[in-house]
This record gives structure tokens, C-alpha cells and sequence, in this order.
């Protein structure tokens, strides 16, 4: 009986011996089993092809082929060590745990001048840990590091589902990717809808009014409701304190002691609205109708309209007892037949000689 050492065509290691019997076609098959191949041709170490297996001597090394001609085996290493050598061998990362394999001129071409093309442009140069499998050991986050990973290999940005862009973007930085983090900032910033800074209707406010218990004060401050129709609402001591409420129709709104402190109440309408006791400094009623409004309170609380402007603003026939105008502007304004107590307009219209001549038919009983 003969028996031979068969080789996988091109190497020389984990060869097996195996014994000759039958036919070149038993052979085949006996190879294909041992190497785990589709063994096709069998070559000796010259590369000659053997057609016939009564060429086979004992004890013959033989290389087998899935079909591909004769690989010399003594050129074996010295190809390994041309391929190690050139900047498209194949590396393997270990990245928070999960092994990502690339090539090492994906991680240098694309972006120079990151930190991963400095660490791996030349070997060792940063002396970069290796797991027992040889794989670079990376502590960072493996989901955040794919979408980067895909970016070197083909300058595209593409994120799956359910990842976080501001993760790869805080990846991007760290291994200095600028070019892919500048387009996460863009990308980022456009996913964000814009803010919506259109006034409250009428419904939406009614829907917030009907939510908030009459004992609890509803915090309106800053909001925008201009243009709205709010009137014969009740909108007592609602804090409406730097709110827009240019041009809204406020008629017959109760506004008792409401806060209305440096509030934009230019061109609003007013008529008709219950203002006692409102807090109104500063606020900025130019162009305002307030015909008919009441701002006397029988328990002596006093509206308080200190420092608001008031030009152009129309208040002909309102109750104004106890109103402190103290500073403010009342320049073109109409105050006909507005009532008043003369025992007290002095000290309420303090700081208002400069502007009365400005008045427009102004009658105070």
C-alpha cells in the first residue's frame, strides 16, 4: 500500500497523509474529505499534473487544486510578507467589545489627518493594544463607530434607525472626522423642526382656561396671542407679563387685577373690558382703544398703569378713580368725559403737566 502527503495547491502547512488505493478519482475524493476542498487536479512538487495514479510513488508530496493551475508552495511566505508590507492588508478592530474588519487604506485615505489614519498609517507607530486574536483593541462605542466605519469606506453618512446622530457626531470628533462632523452638524440641525412662533386662537386659549382650576393663576408670560379674540373672557389675575397681545379684541374681558406689566398692547381693543386693579407698567398701549373701561375698584385697589404708553390711545368715557398714570406717556390721547376723583388727580396724574397739553379734548369730571 502507498501513501502520500496531500497539500492544499500553493502551501505547505496542515498537509495529510493519506493512503492511495482505487482510482485518480478515489483519490480526488479522499482529498476533498481530508482538506476540506472540492479537490479537482492534483499536482506533484514540480507542478506537474497527475492524470494517472500509477504516477504516484510512495510516500509522493502532492498539492491539490480546486481547478486553478500550480502555486509554486516556496513563494508561499514570501507573498505574505509583500502583502503585510502594503497599505491594503486586512485589519481587524475591537471596538467596545465588537470586531469590525477593514482595510488599513480605508482608515488612512479618506481622512489623512484623523487620529484613526495616524494610528494605523504606519505599524506599531502608536503601539496599539491587541486582543489575543490580534484585533486592535478600541474603547469606544461600536454603534456610533459603524456609521464611521461606512463613511471611510465610501463617503457616504448613513445611519440606521434608532441610532443617535449626536453619538456619531461625538465619535466624528473624537477620531477628528471634520468633514462627516460638519455634515452631522447640518444634518442634526435640519432633523429639528423649526420653532412655532404663531399666536394662540381663541379655542386653544378657552381649551387652557377650561384645564386650570379658578383658584390656581395661569402663567400666560411671554406669549404671543396677537391678533387673537379673547373678549368677554374671564382672564382675572392671569399673569400676562411681557405677553403679545398687539391688536387682539379684548372687549369686555374681565381682566381684574390681571398682570399686564410691559405687555404689547398696541392697536388692541379694549372697550368695555373690567381693567380694576390691573397691573399695566410699563406696558405698551400705544394706538389702544379702552372706551368705556372700568378701572375703579370699590375695595380701593388701585390699577396701576405707572411708566405705559399711552399715545394715540382712546380711553373717552372710562372710570378711572384711583388710576396712577404716574410717568406715563399720554401724548395724542383722549380722555373725554372720563371720570375721575378731583380730590385726587394731582398726585395721579403725577409728572403729567409736560404731556396734558398734548391731550386731545380732555375733559376729567
Amino acid at each position: 500500500m502507498r501513501r502520500v502527503t496531500l497539500f492544499v495547491n500553493g502551501t505547505s502547512k496542515n498537509g495529510k497523509v493519506v493512503a492511495v488505493y482505487g482510482t485518480l478519482s478515489d483519490l480526488l475524493t479522499v482529498a476533498s474529505n481530508k482538506l476540506g476542498i472540492r479537490a479537482c487536479n492534483l499536482y506533484n512538487g514540480k507542478g506537474g499534473l497527475i492524470d494517472d495514479i500509477t504516477l504516484i510513488r510512495d510516500d509522493d508530496v502532492l498539492y491539490v487544486s480546486e481547478g486553478d493551475a500550480f502555486i509554486d508552495p516556496q513563494s508561499d511566505g514570501k507573498m505574505s510578507d509583500d502583502i503585510s508590507g502594503s497599505h491594503t492588508d486586512w485589519l481587524t478592530l475591537n471596538i467596545g467589545g465588537r470586531l469590525f474588519t477593514t482595510t488599513r487604506s480605508t482608515l488612512v485615505s479618506k481622512e489623512p489627518d484623523s487620529m484613526l489614519a495616524h494610528m494605523f498609517r504606519e505599524k506599531d507607530v502608536w503601539g496599539n493594544k491587541q486582543d489575543e486574536r490580534g484585533a486592535y483593541l478600541i474603547d469606544r462605542s461600536p454603534e456610533y463607530f459603524e456609521p464611521i466605519l461606512n463613511y471611510l469606506r465610501h463617503g457616504q453618512i448613513i445611519v440606521n434607525e434608532g441610532i443617535n446622530l449626536l453619538g456619531v457626531l461625538e465619535e466624528a470628533r473624537f477620531f477628528g472626522i471634520e468633514q462627516m462632523a460638519e455634515q452631522l452638524e447640518v444634518a442634526i440641525k435640519n432633523s429639528h423642526p423649526p420653532e412655532d412662533h404663531s399666536p394662540l386662537s381663541r379655542k386653544e386659549f378657552v381649551r387652557f382656561l377650561l384645564a386650570t382650576p379658578t383658584k390656581s393663576e395661569l402663567r400666560c408670560q411671554g406669549l404671543n396671542f396677537s391678533g387673537a379674540d379673547l373678549s368677554r373672557l374671564d382672564l382675572r389675575y392671569i399673569n400676562f407679563k411681557m405677553a403679545n397681545l398687539s391688536r387682539c379684541n379684548l372687549t369686555y374681558a374681565n381682566l381684574c387685577c390681571s398682570n399686564l406689566e410691559r405687555a404689547d398692547l398696541s392697536g388692541a381693543n379694549l372697550d368695555g373690558a373690567n381693567l380694576q386693579g390691573v397691573k399695566m407698567l410699563c406696558s405698551n398701549a400705544e394706538g389702544a382703544s379702552l372706551k368705556g373701561c372700568n378701572f375703579e375698584d370699590p375695595s380701593g385697589l388701585k390699577a396701576n398703569l405707572e411708566g405705559a404708553n399711552l399715545k394715540g390711545v382712546d380711553m373717552e368715557g372710562s372710570q378711572m378713580t384711583g388710576i396712577n398714570l404716574r410717568v406715563a406717556t399720554l401724548k395724542n390721547a383722549k380722555l373725554k368725559n372720563c371720570k375721575n376723583d378731583p380730590s385726587g388727580l394731582k398726585a395721579n396724574l403725577e409728572g403729567k403737566t409736560a404731556h396734558r397739553s398734548h391731550c386731545l379734548a380732555l375733559e376729567i369730571k
